[in-house]
């Protein structure tokens, strides 16, 4: 044994890459816009319930319904900007395909069923099945959100958009179970986070120790 050999076992394993950049701050001003489109969101919502029941006013951002609005829009742009350069990365780059594929439905049975017993191994950038269908919704939600949000803003200048969710009501409908959708899934991720606590690091600055190096998929 080399005098190399013992070095380097002893000496910590090296940080290695598990999130691009790119991915980091897409996540992070993607966090950033969605707090403000959320909070006012639901201040504009209030003004005119579709079901029977408003959100609770200190959880709303706007103070009142134009100044909602104003934040909603301007987070809007933010949001729509950065979801495109996250897009056009994911596709071209190849990012989509080594994060979230292949997706077989056994293979998201048999994770789920681990998941609930407990016996589920995590490896930070490395997504399990029930993580790659999450991400995979969540993707489709945020698509759908802007898609029924250009319909409730200009329905009559994109009525074509607004007949294929149903009209206005429906389009306000498809925005709400969007952002339904979005909610729940921000919840089980804070939840994962708070039990993973691991995976928080490498989504700041890009690097984790001992860990398998992948092309992260920009959430967890």
């Amino acid at each position: 044994m080399t005098t190399a050999d013992i070095a380097d076992k002893s000496s910590p394993p090296a940080a290695k890459p598990i999130h691009p950049r790119l991915v980091r701050w897409w996540h992070w001003i993607n966090a950033f816009a969605m707090f403000f489109m959320i909070g006012s969101g639901w201040r504009i919502y209030n003004a005119s319930p579709i079901f029977k029941f408003r959100f609770i006013e200190d959880l709303t951002i706007g103070g009142w319904l134009g100044g909602a609005l104003q934040v909603h829009f301007a987070a809007m742009w933010l949001f729509v900007i950065n979801g495109l350069v996250y897009l056009i990365y994911g596709f071209v780059s190849g990012h989509f395909r080594r994060s979230f594929w292949p997706l077989r439905p056994r293979d998201v049975w048999r994770d789920f069923n681990l998941a609930l017993a407990a016996k589920l191994e995590h490896h930070t950038g490395v997504y399990n099945a029930v993580q790659r269908l999450a991400y995979i919704g969540v993707i489709v939600a945020l698509v759908g959100i802007v898609y029924s949000g250009l319909a409730v803003w200009k329905p009559v200048q994109f009525q074509t958009l607004a007949w294929t969710l149903g009209g206005y009501e429906g389009a306000r409908i498809v925005h709400f179970l969007a952002m339904s959708a979005i909610v729940a899934f921000i919840l089980l991720h804070l939840t994962l986070v708070a039990l993973v606590p691991r995976t928080l690091l490498p989504m700041l600055w890009g690097r984790a120790r001992g860990e398998h190096k992948t092309d992260g998929g920009g959430v967890s």
